[in-house]
């Protein structure tokens, strides 16, 4: 198994998410998980949040795709306060984009760790607050 890399507004460390993750949104109507992982095709709609939900993982099938980023807009605007990651290809020049949308962290591979150093994704860690809409609901 490939180890990945975790991206947040600190820099990059290990995935610290210990339970599994299962695959799809009828996943999320069992008492057992607590985590999931959606397409970026998903309808938001459809996504049920139940209470013991703890992370929803959005993946990015390529970085041309930012489907995942108005999915992740629309499941925090339905209320989910949990963890939010995106997966797959993102990269540093969509981190702003990323947390502003909604996202707590990224999940990449070593392969794109190695060719986006830390030091450019840390350069945009300070970008995305300039226009959070979190803060912005938070504020009314």
């Amino acid at each position: 198994m490939t180890q990945t890399v975790l991206i947040t507004d600190s820099g990059f460390s290990n995935d610290d998410w210990t339970g599994a993750i299962a695959f799809g949104l009828d996943a999320a109507h069992s008492i057992e998980v607590e985590a999931i992982d959606i397409p970026s095709d998903s309808v938001p709609e459809h996504i049920f949040m139940p209470p013991h939900l703890r992370m929803i993982r959005i993946d990015f099938p390529n970085f041309a795709d930012g489907r995942g980023f108005t999915l992740a807009r629309l499941i925090r605007l339905l209320g989910f306060t949990g963890r939010l990651r995106a997966k797959g290809h993102v990269i540093a020049d969509q981190y702003a984009m990323a947390r502003r949308s909604g996202f707590d962290e990224i999940e990449i591979g070593p392969e794109l760790a190695k060719r986006q150093p830390e030091a450019q994704w840390l350069f945009r860690a300070n970008q995305w607050q300039e226009h959070d809409y979190q803060a912005r609901l938070r504020a009314h």
